[in-house]
């Protein structure tokens, strides 16, 4: 059984992500970091979700079964418990959250003592061990060993001055007035605070959690919502958070979504003008546009492309030595500031650029064509490897014939297949999209 896909565990709440589960999984956490524990401390944060609750009882539960002292530290976003799990000298980490999914799913995403996630092959431990129904017995403790918790709710002011602090201390958002919707999530709380601190003219939507309404209509899946606040009250820019704040999808003062690759292209020059980024280059995913490699081959840099997440993005900075790469999607990473993707510290670095370049946002964040791009997500029944699909072949060399580049990969996280296709011609584009969809709709669907 595969526990992990690209982010963690992820599934329905009380289904694959259940009590049962969630404490099985916890133990098995426990009994791998043990082997290398310091503190036997573990840091647990979540973000909004009525199950969460569920979660991180069955999660306490099992952690202090195996002789782990639990710190709850309540709605947080992902990229602060990476943080604060090095800050506290904590042996791991772990957030329950399901990232930009509806409210009804739910995941464990873990990180180890130095905030960084876990790679496949620790999580293949893990998932070994969870399997072991005699180890699991086995290792739960008794008398003194047992764990304790302890909830801590002053730990968000660290977080906090860790983030203002990634902005220079030279430049004020005093004069810019600020829209962001926090998609009723983790960062509800965190994201408004420092963008007031920093001296913004702040309007804040989606920061009304019920524990059912995040990500709803709102966040970085719905940026329309923002762009309406932004025109509508004549803002300079806006920030839309996913649901655990560790994505970031802004707009423009014209309330036009700012393309993923381009505001990531712009700062990657500018860091590289400021002396700043190191490795000459950056790092995007396969799904990333190829105007965004051009525009930086012009510029004297190099991209580097991994698989899709946040974590592959990180692990291929790592073994270049590169300081700043992210995801299209809005997972934007500055290693020198954050672990992980950060949707708030990546939105104060573009800040950061507009005031020190005195530009208007819709002027900032445009500096190439992009190629023509399609994707489409279809829910699929089951995933089937697509060698074993009669036809797969023909397609992609159909698609390839007409100088296409494509990507075709189920979701890590859920019952879903994405078709990307990019080329010249646009409308080309769309004849071979509905192509695709209707081959694999007739495969899988």
């Amino acid at each position: 059984m595969s526990l992990f896909g690209t982010d963690g565990v992820r599934g329905k709440a009380g289904k694959k992500v259940s009590a049962i589960n969630s404490m099985r999984l916890a133990m098995a956490t426990g009994v791998y970091f043990k082997q290398f524990a310091k503190t036997k401390r573990i840091l647990v944060g979540k973000d909004t979700r009525r199950s969460g609750y569920m979660i991180e009882n069955a999660i306490v539960s099992g952690l202090t079964a195996v002789g782990f002292d639990v710190i709850q530290i309540g709605p947080m976003p992902t990229p602060a418990i990476a943080f604060l799990t090095e800050s506290m000298r904590c042996d791991a980490g772990i957030m329950i959250s399901a990232s930009h999914n509806p409210y009804y799913d739910n995941g464990i995403k873990f990180f180890d003592g130095e905030g960084n996630k876990l790679n496949r092959d620790k999580e293949v431990e893990i998932e070994s061990i969870y399997e072991n129904l005699e180890l699991l017995e086995s290792s739960q403790v008794t008398h003194k060993e047992i764990g304790k918790s302890k909830r801590i709710d002053d730990v968000i002011g660290r977080y906090i001055v860790h983030i203002k602090n990634s902005f220079p201390k030279s430049l004020t958002l005093a004069g810019k007035r600020v829209v962001i919707d926090c998609a009723n999530g983790a960062g509800y709380i965190v994201g408004p605070t420092i963008l007031q601190e920093l001296g913004a003219d702040v309007v804040v939507i989606g920061d009304k959690p019920d524990g059912f309404n995040i990500n709803e209509g709102c966040g970085a899946m719905h940026p329309e919502n923002l762009a309406k606040v932004v025109l509508e009250l004549r803002a300079d820019v806006g920030i839309a958070l996913d649901g655990d704040a560790d994505r970031l999808v802004m707009v423009d003062e014209k309330g036009d979504v700012i393309d993923g690759d381009k505001l990531m292209a712009v700062l990657a020059v500018h860091l590289k003008n400021e002396g700043k980024l190191s490795g000459e280059g950056m790092v995007a995913t396969v799904m990333s546009n190829q105007g965004l490699g051009e525009y930086l081959t012009s510029e004297g840099l190099t991209l580097h492309r991994s698989s899709v997440g946040d974590k592959n993005v990180v692990e291929m900075m790592h073994a270049n030595g590169i300081n700043f790469g992210g995801e299209q999607s809005g997972h934007v990473i500055f290693s020198d500031y954050a672990k992980t993707g950060d949707g708030i510290s990546s939105a104060l670095q573009a800040l950061a650029y507009l005031v020190g370049t005195k530009q208007k946002a819709s002027e900032a964040f445009n500096p190439y064509a992009s190629y023509p791009q399609m994707l489409v997500n279809l829910l699929v029944e089951e995933k089937r490897d697509f060698v074993t699909i009669k036809g797969f072949d023909v397609l992609k060399e159909k698609v390839e014939s007409l100088g296409m580049r494509h990507l075709f990969r189920y979701s890590g996280t859920e019952n879903k297949i994405r078709l990307l296709l990019e080329g010249k011609d646009e409308d080309k584009l769309e004849e071979m999209m509905e192509e695709c969809v209707s081959f694999f709709k007739g495969a899988l669907v």
